[in-house]
């Protein structure tokens, strides 16, 4: 039937196309006719020359599908008589190639089959030529070509496959996507381009507006479930001549995918979970993985668990895994066996984010979960986490300060033993009992020393000794007064020689490394030997400190320089310990304000003294030398002397070695000389060889003068002559050309002593006030030996 409807068309078309051929060629003929009427009635008045033919358009048909060139129709000219002196001439689109023209007759063909699609119409030019002349006989005229539509192209979509989307449980007619498709043939001609859209796949799910090409969803949110069909794919149809019988039809395929929608509630896969855990587990450590499913994706699977009851309500804990959105079931408290060994546990189980238009907010699950406690063996366990004992100073070794205890917390209670972490004793100050665990002393406490001690006790259990444990036990060591009191620092006092009665020159103050409970209570008194004619007083403030005072009024520098001062400290704790401090006061010359001036060099050296370290170094020092010298001494014995004569032969044929340089001439104690005597020589004579004989063995030389000695010289010159003869008749004296020396001063001198010792007593009492008129530095003078000396003594 459509086939038929075509050929109606196309016969119609023809003729109206013929129709019109009719009318351009009978043109020509009939204008002719007029100009020769009007040619006879104004011949002389009229000489212009018209235009013979002329045209606008020709229609063509598309697509033309004959084997012969396709007649468009004639041209045909007045100018031409039909002898055959014109030639028709074309030009213009596709001239000569897809049109031609017979130059003779004026027929116009169309070479091959053309596509309004491709050009909808083509511009030409037309021309009467002379044959011979080739000259125009006419002006060009244009005319145009049209090709008529025939509605042979399909529609086609835009794309080739759309992807849209759509919520899960949306309502009837909720928008989905739109497609649009385009016609390549002539909207303005008949109904080629005029398109319809119809759904050909996709029923009964979608539907598809025929005008406008929306799809839209065609069933109840109850059917449109993502859970039970997420993927859809949708075939859209659309056809041209307004969807009418033989019209070409172009499809495209669209893809509709279902969103998810919390909808569902999450499930548990079953109703009981069991696990087992070991007593011994540490807390926050993971007991085993629950899991529920949710049908939904993405956000709306997202869950959370929680414990809502059970006996292990406050022992288990579970969280979600949010990558895999199971239940972590931990440990929140420490386990044992032997109170309980099984909990059970209630699991429930909803969505985070529950979307109220499809899940109400009570949507969740339930399950229980069983928990076995496995039995381990435990060391054992301390009745504290830490121990404090305490224990005094002057406690006796083997004294027990304290005890720890621990139990093996198994069923069948093991026997502990206990002992201490070395490392933390290395002194093994305490020891503990293995048995009960009793802690007591091995060495004397100090507790200036350490006022505390830190030490571990590990417990074994008897049956296996891997199993230990360990507890810090912390000791202190309580005081008892067993240190006195001491001075706080040395003080450096003086008092001025102008000082009054009753003056403060110095406040003293005590240290004690004891810590008595209530604090120091120190109290300073004069010492008894002090305290006799004394110089100075002791005043305790009852603050800890003690004043210095002056007894008496003037002090004289020249005839005491320094006082010396003891001091009793005691503490007022029992047993009462007590020391003697001496301070050392020197006597300086002060101004008028109390201002220290000067003290003399016997005060300043005393003053400074020598600390406890330096005269310890210094015994040192001294006992290191006679260490020395004994050691030298010894050594010297021990040296054995080697013989002059190494041979027992005779030693005039052999050469002596005596290895000995010597020290020159003064040096007697090189060697023994008498080596070098013979023996009878000695025995005869004692008399030295290597000195001028005496009178008895010659007579004396002349004298040249003779010198009477004086009385006053008779005993350094008996002295003399005696040390002469000891040393004429010593054999092992030095050579005679030695210098021998006498050190002899004489029995006295002439002179009398000029030693200051001797000069107070020849002398009487003199009066030395006359130096105070030289000026005032003899005034001080004066002040020293005019000034009477006191009775007074520290």
């Amino acid at each position: 039937e459509t086939l038929y409807h075509t050929w109606i068309v196309l016969l119609l078309w023809a003729c109206a196309h013929q129709s019109v051929n009719a009318v351009a060629l009978s043109r020509g003929p009939v204008r002719r006719k007029t100009k020769e009427i009007e040619g006879r009635q104004d011949k002389d008045l009229l000489r212009r020359s018209k235009r013979g033919w002329m045209w606008r358009q020709f229609f063509l048909q598309e697509e033309y599908t004959g084997t012969e060139h396709q007649y468009i129709g004639k041209l045909h000219s007045d100018m031409d008589k039909g002898d055959g002196t014109v030639m028709y001439v074309l030009a213009g689109d596709g001239a000569g190639t897809i049109f031609v023209i017979d130059s003779n007759s004026g027929d116009l063909h169309a070479t091959r089959s053309l596509d309004r699609e491709e050009k909808p119409f083509y511009t030409l030019r037309a021309q009467v030529v002379n044959k011979k002349t080739g000259l125009p006989l006419e002006p060009e005229t244009e005319f145009t070509v049209k090709l008529h539509d025939i509605n042979d192209n399909e529609p086609k979509f835009d794309k080739e496959v759309y992807t849209a989307s759509v919520p899960e449980r949306s309502h009837i007619g909720t928008y989905v996507t739109q497609v649009t498709a385009q016609d390549a043939d002539d909207e303005m001609f008949g109904y080629s381009a005029k398109l319809s859209y119809s759904i050909s796949q996709g029923h009964p799910y979608f539907s598809v507006e025929p005008n406008t090409g929306i799809i839209r969803t065609a069933l109840g949110p109850s059917d449109m479930d993502r859970e039970q069909r997420e993927h859809y794919q949708v075939v859209i149809e659309a056809k041209d001549m307004a969807g009418q019988k033989g019209g070409l039809t172009g499809t495209t395929t669209v893809n509709i995918s279902l969103t998810d929608v919390n909808d569902n509630p999450p499930r548990f896969m079953q109703s009981i979970y069991q696990f087992s855990v070991p007593e011994i587990t540490k807390v926050g450590s993971s007991v085993g993985r629950i899991r529920a499913v949710d049908a939904d994706v993405s956000r709306n699977a997202e869950m959370d668990y929680t414990v809502v009851g059970g006996d292990g309500l406050d022992v288990f804990d579970v969280s979600t895994d949010r990558n895999t959105q199971e239940g972590i079931l931990s440990l929140k408290k420490p386990l044992d066996y032997e109170k309980k060994k099984s909990y059970t546990l209630q699991i429930q189980v909803q969505n985070t984010h529950p979307d109220p238009r499809f899940l109400s907010s009570d949507a969740k699950d339930m399950a229980t979960i069983r928990v076995s406690v496995e039995d381990v063996d435990e060391p054992p366990q301390f009745e504290k986490i830490s121990y404090i004992l305490e224990v005094k100073e002057d406690a006796a070794v083997g004294t027990v300060i304290g005890s720890v205890s621990a139990v093996d917390p198994d069923i069948r209670r093991s026997p502990v033993k206990y002992s201490i972490d070395r490392h933390t004793d290395v002194d093994r100050v305490f020891g503990v009992y293995a048995g009960n665990g009793s802690i007591f002393l091995q060495r004397p406490l100090d507790r200036e020393e350490f006022a505390w001690h830190n030490i571990s006790v590990i417990a074994t259990e008897f049956n296996n000794p891997e199993q230990t444990s360990r507890v810090p036990v912390y000791i202190r060591v309580l005081d008892v007064n067993d240190n006195p009191p001491m001075l706080a620092s040395f003080y450096e006092t003086f008092v001025c020689e102008n000082a009054k009665a009753g003056q403060k020159i110095q406040t003293i103050s005590a240290v004690d490394p004891d810590d008595p409970v209530g604090g120091h209570r120190f109290l300073f008194s004069l010492a008894p030997e002090s305290s006799v004619r004394a110089n100075f007083s002791v005043r305790d403030n009852g603050d800890n400190t003690a004043g210095i005072f002056t007894r008496r009024t003037g002090f004289g520098r020249m005839h005491k320089s320094t006082h010396l001062v003891s001091v009793v400290i005691s503490d007022g704790h029992y047993p009462m310990q007590t020391s003697t401090g001496t301070l050392t006061i020197r006597v300086c010359t002060c101004d008028r304000n109390g201002n220290m001036e000067m003290c003399n060099a016997e005060a300043l050296s005393s003053a400074a003294g020598l600390s406890t370290g330096a005269l310890v170094a210094i015994l040192l020092c001294i006992l290191i030398l006679l260490l020395i010298v004994v050691l030298f001494a010894a050594l010297k014995r021990q040296k054995k002397k080697e013989p002059l004569i190494i041979s027992k032969e005779d030693v005039r044929d052999n050469v002596v070695s005596y290895n000995d340089e010597g020290g020159g001439e003064e040096d007697t104690q090189a060697f023994d000389i008498g080596a070098l005597r013979h023996p009878e020589v000695m025995e005869e004579s004692k008399l030295r060889r290597d000195i001028l004989p005496s009178e008895s063995l010659y007579p004396p030389p002349p004298l040249r003068r003779t010198l009477v000695p004086s009385r006053e010289n008779a005993d350094v010159r008996d002295f003399i002559n005696q040390r002469v003869q000891e040393n004429d008749g010593n054999p092992t004296a030095p050579p005679y050309d030695s210098l021998a020396t006498y050190a002899y001063e004489g029995n006295g001198s002439v002179a009398e002593s000029l030693s200051s010792l001797g000069s107070v007593s020849s002398e009487g009492e003199q009066d030395y006030n006359y130096l105070s008129e030289w000026g005032p530095r003899f005034r001080k003078l004066a002040d020293m030996y005019g000034g009477e000396d006191s009775d007074w003594d520290s």
